[in-house]
């Protein structure tokens, strides 16, 4: 390592890369942040080569590199995907899986489980085949993916199931949770729709709910549902929305946010990315491993750069007064940078908040501007 990235990298180091394998999926979920193109095909359109894959983790690993994301579109769409868990494994890396799991068969859930440090997360929007379906875009899909989900569990894994909460399912929260229980997951992890891609239609169709619903189900997971069951739920709302002992006590169960200083994003193409998002975004492309040295991108590109110059005190808007920002990081750049153009643009969960006086005052800055609020949390 030359003395450049080893004093670089010790202020930043890249420790992890999401991999987006595919730049398609076999379901059409109406909330999905990346639109990728549906295949009806067991094969996706662009893929992420093997060998480039391989090479692109050898470059990391000196950089401080210890855990992967595989995620896509659908990850289990790459036609080889098999030899990308094989690569995974052999390299000893930690390694989490972002699924849909209807591709999940016995063979590649015995893959996965026998990667380092695995995770698995798996899709799961609803308690019954209607409202599933309905939301994945594909007659049959629920069924699919609880038999994936047992293929998991028979290789040893706890899957976590995401439920992503919307007008639709909400007042399915609580039978998901059984379910979970049930089908033999690990935890449960309740997403927003971000207004990002499909997202934007669903906010303007009016099939998300509105911030005070959104606030008031997560306290309702985090203070009565998470006492009712012995699996670790999380509702991921922005960490100012959240009890600290909820995240950081003895049975907490940490804080979902992105560590945008540690990470990097690898599209199908072999394209570096801030993350998924620069498949929609051109502009935070960051060049390609097939070109391109990942120590120059990292080290040099002007957006990473002005991150870590920047991150979090020009933070604009409720994320400049939030006492949570050395923690949140704005939440999500990405999606800022998707609404905005502006990298410092404050979070739209929070922002709405504020202007609807509903953001904690417990967790607005001493001497930061005071905005109205209805509740706090502590």
């Amino acid at each position: 390592m030359n003395s450049e990235l080893e004093d670089k990298s010790g202020s930043h180091p890249l420790s992890q890369l999401y991999f987006y394998l595919t730049d398609s999926c076999n379901l059409r979920c109406r909330h999905c942040w990346m639109e990728p193109a549906y295949v009806a095909a067991k094969k996706a359109l662009t893929a992420l080569a093997p060998k480039l894959f391989a090479t692109i983790i050898d470059q990391a690993l000196p950089m401080g590199l210890n855990h992967i994301k595989l995620t896509g579109g659908e990850p289990l769409l790459h036609p080889r995907i098999g030899e990308l868990l094989t690569i995974t494994r052999d390299k000893q890396i930690g390694v989490s899986v972002e699924t849909n799991a209807t591709l999940c068969t016995p063979e590649l859930s015995r893959m996965i489980a026998a990667c380092k440090e695995v995770s698995v997360a798996v899709s799961l929007d609803g308690m019954d085949e209607v409202t599933h379906d309905w939301i994945r875009g594909k007659e049959g899909c629920f069924h699919e993916t609880l038999r994936g989900i047992e293929n998991l569990v028979n290789a040893g894994l706890r899957p976590q199931v995401i439920m992503t909460v919307m007008r639709r399912n909400r007042d399915q929260i609580p039978a998901v949770i059984k379910l979970a229980e049930t089908i033999g997951a690990g935890s449960v992890k309740f997403n927003i729709v971000q207004p990002t891609a499909r997202g934007v239609q669903m906010h303007a169709r009016g099939e998300t709910l509105t911030i005070e619903e959104l606030i008031a189900i997560g306290t309702y997971v985090d203070n009565e549902l998470s006492a009712s069951t012995d699996l670790p739920l999380c509702f991921h709302h922005p960490a100012a929305f959240r009890g600290l002992g909820k995240m950081f006590g003895t049975n907490g169960d940490g804080c979902y946010c992105c560590g945008i200083l540690r990470i990097l994003g690898v599209l199908a193409d072999g394209a570096y990315a801030l993350c998924g998002i620069g498949a929609t975004v051109p502009e935070l492309v960051f060049g390609n491993a097939s070109r391109d040295s990942l120590s120059d991108v990292w080290l040099h590109n002007p957006v990473l750069e002005e991150l870590r110059a920047g991150m979090p005190r020009q933070l604009k808007g409720t994320c400049s007064i939030c006492v949570m920002q050395q923690v949140c990081l704005g939440s999500c750049i990405a999606q800022n940078y998707y609404s905005s153009h502006d990298l410092w643009a404050p979070f739209w969960y929070c922002e709405e908040a504020s202007r609807q006086g509903l953001f904690p005052e417990t967790r607005l800055r001493p001497g930061g501007l005071s905005l109205p609020s209805k509740g706090g949390v502590v």
